[in-house]
């Protein structure tokens, strides 16, 4: 029986080539999409799950309160890890404690190359469960030891066995080479780290570590943890709160410092934090491209179902013959659903064969390494299960509409479907053009986001500018002498030091004091450490005062941004004196201000920030490249002065406007994404939409051809078969409209630095759907039109 029902779908496919054309088509296209949000939800969520103790693992972070207002850090103080481990040594299985993931130099005799790490205590290998090549889980015990992910062992070794090799980090000092561990994948957290180092050899190599051991204030360090198997995270979190409150002074007890646990499972969905609450994160984008699956494929789903009712004329005859044979309303379903399912089945094969050719662009363009995993048993079942669904949700209400007529009135001719028959129909327009119309003033949202941050003022210029970071002890005392060769022969027009780079603030305080601060003021301000040229090489803009310069003797000087000026609330401040420090503060003069120079995120406040004359503390090298010769001339000029200097540092660099670059990536991630679903969705409601009109031109062909024949125009014709379409879709941009302004207000109240939602976006937004439904119904329309009505008359 169910092959006779495949076979007379497969004669009914083949017969209606047009409508299985649109109907395949347009459900390959929404499972398509579907597919590949489904791959890209499910990489999302399978973050950091690699991990085995996964739902024990934490990361040690604190809340802070300044000016009322708490805000969230994961930057603790180095004595946290220890007494977390003295007092509550129960309740861990195991403390980390963590540097921060930076490149450092790995050389060999014959080899030399940066690479991202970490320095941790000796039990990050059993926290992390680290999948071991060679070596074992205390492989960290020696100080003067390494720990090499499977890449970095080979980038180093090639072939060789790298156990017990000696290893030199940043050209200083030799470690020896204990374990080998199978890379991070990539939705990881830890991706980055390709090499572990002992936390005892980060004490030894650097020594103001070592004196932050009893420092409570200093928050430069991560705490990682593993509870015991019979602690609840909430609970010790509440338990362990006021570990660092109760250890500050009472000067620093001002910030309310809170210890809380952010489990792994929060770490890469759920990372945004608003005054001390989780507020969401990337889960917010899961939700919304789940959501935008379904609804895409809905409209897939959507477009056969109104095709299938719409052409019941057709197989009304059938239906009453089959019925007064004997066929039972059950048969019918089935017989109608076996069809539905083989459309389906048919859209699969296709939708595998488009998500096979497009996941290499996808992958690049989701910044992912997605593999359609077709060998997964589990992959299949979800298949098979999809079909199903997509099979009974779009053929359901056809089956039950074509199997509930009456043979009788059928067979006597007597059967019209009527205007309430295609009212699901509209119903089912209109759902779909207020999907459509909704994505599209999503998609222009977005893009007027992303364009209004990049237009923001930089306050400096990134143009040829460089940036190189300082990674071994061998930049030390050398700095004048690579200025004055790059100079010479024209590679450079200046150069500068910095403590952080042109795209972060790297460090903060909030030990100052200045004359008439309001005591009950709380403020941190970024601490940012330069040389003389640095303005001259990212071509700030002064606003009072003036630039530090080598004629004066500017160590204890300061130079203020706008907003640091407008914080401090100061007038006229050149000449007056900062204070940093509690006991023994250390004045500075301010001697100029500068306009605010957008280092962090550009959809935030800038930070007030101060800028200190100090070339002890640089961390970053900031070249601005001759502009009178080409880019790849300087850098060449750039790397033999660098390699004369620095023969055994890799050559690393990177350009301050694609660092800039970098921070719209995600929202451009978002919008190229929205834009690519906004036209699939047009695109499966514009083929239905084309589809019913086609249909209804077909239906009422008679009709069009007396018409003609009694004078009409071919404007009158395309009128009357287009205004119930575009009526339609004009219900469905007022219904979009109030649904995609809340949205979309939603998502930007995440931005402090946004755009407004102007009123053109929405008007345009609904002339645009409109203008492609007139496009769209005209095809078949003014095809009707024009036809010659004799043939049409013909067979009366």
């Amino acid at each position: 029986m169910f092959k006779s029902y495949f076979k007379i779908g497969w004669r009914n496919i083949l017969k209606n080539k047009g409508y299985s054309v649109i109907n395949i088509g347009g459900l390959a296209a929404g499972m398509t999409v579907a597919l590949l949000i489904a791959l890209w939800v499910n990489d999302e969520l399978s973050y950091n799950k690699n991990f085995e103790n996964y739902d024990r693992i934490a990361q040690v972070m604190q809340h802070q309160t300044v000016n009322g207002e708490k805000g969230t850090q994961n930057s603790i103080p180095l004595p946290l890890g220890n007494e977390l481990q003295k007092s509550y040594s129960n309740d861990f299985s195991y403390v980390v404690l963590s540097s921060w993931t930076g490149d450092h130099v790995l050389s060999t005799p014959d080899i030399s190359i940066s690479k991202s790490g970490n320095f941790m205590d000796i039990d990050a290998p059993k926290l992390f469960s680290l999948k071991m090549i060679d070596g074992t889980y205390n492989c960290l015990s020696d100080p003067k030891s390494i720990l090499l992910s499977q890449s970095a062992a080979s980038a180093l070794f090639g072939e060789k066995d790298p156990m017990g090799q000696i290893v030199k980090i940043d050209n200083s000092t030799e470690v020896k080479v204990t374990g080998i561990f199978e890379d991070f994948p990539r939705n990881s957290d830890l991706h980055e780290i390709t090499f572990i180092a002992p936390w005892q050899l980060n004490l030894l190599m650097n020594p103001w570590v070592e004196r932050s051991r009893e420092e409570w204030d200093n928050n430069a360090f991560q705490l990682y943890v593993q509870i015991a198997e019979h602690a609840d995270m909430n609970s010790l979190s509440a338990k362990i709160k006021n570990t660092k409150y109760d250890h500050l002074s009472e000067g620093e007890k001002v910030f309310k410092a809170e210890i809380f646990l952010h489990p792994m499972k929060d770490w890469h969905l759920r990372s945004n934090w608003y005054n001390g609450n989780q507020t969401g994160g990337l889960i917010e984008y899961v939700w919304l491209f789940g959501l935008v699956a379904f609804f895409v494929l809905l409209l897939a789903c959507i477009n056969f179902m109104n095709l299938s009712t719409a052409r019941s004329e057709q197989r009304a005859k059938e239906v009453g013959i089959r019925k007064s044979i004997g066929s039972l309303k059950a048969q019918l379903v089935s017989q109608f659903l076996s069809e539905s399912l083989l459309i389906v089945t048919i859209s699969f094969i296709l939708t595998i064969f488009f998500a096979s050719v497009l996941l290499p662009w996808f992958n690049e363009l989701a910044v992912k390494r997605i593999v359609l995993p077709l060998n997964n048993a589990s992959f299949w079942i979800v298949c098979l299960s999809f079909i199903a669904i997509t099979g009974i949700v779009s053929g359901s209400y056809p089956a039950f509409y074509l199997s509930s007529f009456q043979p009788i009135k059928v067979l006597k001719g007597a059967f019209k479907t009527g205007r309430s028959a295609s009212l699901p129909r509209r119903v089912l327009v209109v759902v779909q053009f207020t999907v459509s119309v909704t994505l599209i003033i999503g998609t222009v949202v977005v893009y007027r986001q992303i364009e209004h941050t990049k237009n923001r003022p930089l306050g400096f210029d990134t143009h040829n500018v460089v940036m190189m970071e300082i990674i071994t002890p061998e930049f030390v005392g050398k700095y004048n002498a690579l200025r004055n060769e790059l100079k010479k022969i024209d590679a450079i027009e200046e150069m500068a030091e910095s403590s952080s780079p042109l795209n972060q603030i790297y460090s903060n305080s909030d030990r100052f004091n200045w004359e008439g601060k309001d005591p009950e003021l709380q403020g941190e301000f970024g601490t940012i450490f330069i040389s003389d040229d640095y303005g001259k090489t990212v071509s700030w803009k002064i606003r009072e005062g003036r630039d530090f310069s080598q004629q004066f003797a500017d160590s204890s000087s300061v130079i203020l941004n706008q907003a640091a000026l407008k914080f401090m609330n100061v007038e006229d401040p050149i000449g007056k004196t900062i204070q940093w420090g509690i006991n023994n503060p250390e004045s500075y003069t301010i001697i100029g201000v500068v306009e605010d120079m957008l280092l962090e995120s550009p959809y935030y406040a800038t930070r007030p920030s101060l800028y200190f004359h100090n070339t002890d503390r640089e961390n970053w090298i900031l070249f601005k490249l001759n502009q009178n010769q080409s880019i790849s001339k300087s850098l060449e000029d750039l790397e033999h002065i660098f390699k004369k200097h620095f023969p055994a540092v890799p050559f690393n660099y990177e350009f301050a406007d694609q660092q800039h670059e970098q921070k719209f990536a995600a929202e451009k991630r978002i919008g190229i994404l929205s834009g690519i679903f906004a036209a699939f969705a047009i695109f499966i409601s514009s083929i239905g939409l084309l589809g019913l009109t086609s249909f209804v031109a077909e239906q009422r062909t008679k009709e069009i051809g007396i018409r003609k024949v009694m004078g009409a125009s071919v404007i009158s014709i395309w009128k009357m078969l287009s205004k119930d379409f575009i009526i339609l879709v004009t219900v469905s941009c007022l219904i979009a409209m109030p649904i995609a302004n809340y949205l979309t207000s939603k998502w930007l109240i995440n931005y402090g630095y946004r755009t407004d939602i102007s009123w053109w976006i929405f008007v345009a937004s609904g002339v645009g759907a409109l203008a492609i439904t007139i496009a769209t119904v005209s095809i078949q329309a003014i095809k009707a039109a024009i036809a010659n009505p004799i043939n049409s008359l013909r067979s009366e």
